[in-house]
């Protein structure tokens, strides 16, 4: 076996006492995906999915959140980043594993990126390395350890406050990102001794053990300083933020999407949005969203995992996995939720609210409306006040509406219920039978008066007083 298979171990077990929370540091999030997703989507990319993430604080959040995806294993105690590694030290010995390379990232580090990640290991491979660090170049270096060069590679890292005055003017800091032949990986973790104040096993310890046998040792410097970036307490993570998004925001400025104004604008780091649309403030699209071309979204949209069209107009609108077609104009105030699919042309207007419904093309629902588990036809008009009342407290049916029907003001629709094509409900009606196409449906109870029944009740109110 050549040492060209890879795999990597994602270092996830702090606790972040200074965030004051009982999450996992690397389950915090980043422009709405936890940090550690972040670094094992920047793995994946890079064609490393043999992954072991180390849990510590508060394990079983790590555990439900990886699942089956990848094998997870148990550091009891947090006693240094070194302590960590050798919690994983039996996943790495397989005959496959221990003949290639490993790849140590931080879980709360999540700039790491796919192009770093193979041009390291590219350069690790080439030069023979039993280490490789990854680094990066940055204008204040303070707090990081610098990388010290030789003419041979590295030789050594120091922590900043032991650096000497020559040592802080170093530029190259040690983003806590490394690439071990897993062979001498394994060797150097049985060498590391907690001589220090903590009490800690620390894994740049291993470099110096290394480059102490006469191996080789070396840094890529990756083109991306933000890969060194992580969070120790909520200002860092909200800067984390503040970078990635501006970071989104910057490309799709360069692939043609327009922002008047970027106040309280949040664009996930996978999301799709084509030229010409325009992103209005206070608009937040999250997952795995794609918006088509001319659209206009904002201000203040939550747009989630949906598929939007070109030329759609979104305001004020909250929609959830959904799929909303060309030219559809939606808002404000509303609300599409998951399982939704608006077709092309149609018209949602304020205080609206779609669950699990397929609305027809040139569909009109105006107002003060909601219309759940339904199937509505093309060019239906919804009155003010509909609702579909598709619950009975156990069960849930579903309303079906044909084309060209007309729906009146303050109907009831009472699921299981079909209203046939171009049918017509009248205002005020509770319908609870399937109406046949063309026909008017009028369901109204008797209109009765009773006499002296308000001057009662007033003098009743007025003795209260």
């Amino acid at each position: 076996m050549s040492n060209s298979y890879s795999c990597a171990v994602i270092l996830a077990g702090g606790q972040g006492k200074r965030m004051r929370s009982e999450l996992p540091k690397p389950m915090f999030e980043v422009l709405g995906e936890p940090m550690l997703e972040w670094v094992v989507s920047a793995c994946e990319k890079a064609d490393i999915t043999d992954l072991c993430i180390v849990k510590g604080y508060n394990a079983q959040v790590i555990e439900d959140y990886i699942g089956d995806r990848y094998t997870t294993v148990l550091q009891p105690q947090r006693m240094g980043t070194g302590h960590a590694v050798m919690m994983a030290v039996d996943w790495l010995s397989g005959e496959v594993r221990a003949d290639g390379n490993v790849l140590i990232l931080c879980g709360d580090a999540p700039f790491i990126d796919s192009g770093t990640i193979t041009a390291s290991l590219e350069q690790h491979i080439r030069q023979g390395n039993a280490v490789t660090i990854i680094t990066a170049e940055v204008d204040d270096p303070t707090g990081y350890g610098r990388i010290l060069r030789g003419e041979n590679g590295v030789t050594g890292i120091v922590e900043d406050k032991d650096a000497t005055a020559e040592q802080k003017a170093v530029r190259e800091i040690n983003s806590g990102a490394y690439w071990f032949r897993t062979k001498d990986l394994i060797e150097a973790l049985g060498e590391i001794k907690p001589n220090n104040s903590q009490g800690e096993y620390y894994l740049t310890d291993s470099v110096y053990i290394l480059i102490s046998k006469g191996k080789r040792a070396d840094a890529y410097i990756s083109p991306d300083k933000k890969v060194v970036l992580g969070a120790n307490d909520r200002k860092a993570l909200l800067m984390l933020n503040d970078t990635a998004r501006h970071a989104v925001i910057d490309r799709l400025l360069d692939e043609g999407v327009e922002f008047l104004c970027t106040d309280g604008v949040s664009i996930g780091r996978n999301v799709k949005i084509g030229a010409g649309t325009k992103i209005l403030q206070g608009t937040i699209i999250k997952g795995s969203t794609v918006i088509g071309s001319g659209c206009v979204i904002g201000p203040n949209c939550i747009i989630e995992n949906c598929t939007v069209g070109s030329e759609a107009v979104l305001n004020s609108v909250q929609a959830y996995d959904s799929t909303i077609d060309d030219c559809a104009n939606i808002g404000p105030f509303v609300r599409i939720r998951p399982g939704c699919h608006i077709k092309a042309g149609v018209k949602i207007g304020d205080f609206v609210e779609v669950k699990n419904s397929t609305i027809g093309e040139r569909t009109s629902i105006s107002h003060l409306t909601y219309v759940g588990d339904s199937d509505v036809g093309e060019n239906v008009n919804f009155g003010c006040g509909v609702a579909t009342a598709n619950y009975d407290g156990e069960h849930k049916y579903r309303t079906v509406i044909g084309d060209n029907a007309f729906i009146g003001c303050n109907t009831n629709l009472v699921a299981p219920v079909k209203i046939g094509a171009m049918a017509y409900t009248a205002a005020g009606s509770t319908v609870t039978k399937d109406v046949p196409d063309k026909t008017l449906a009028i369901e109204r109870g008797e209109l009765r008066f009773k006499e002296g029944f308000a001057e009662r009740r007033l003098k009743n109110r007025l003795n209260r007083k």
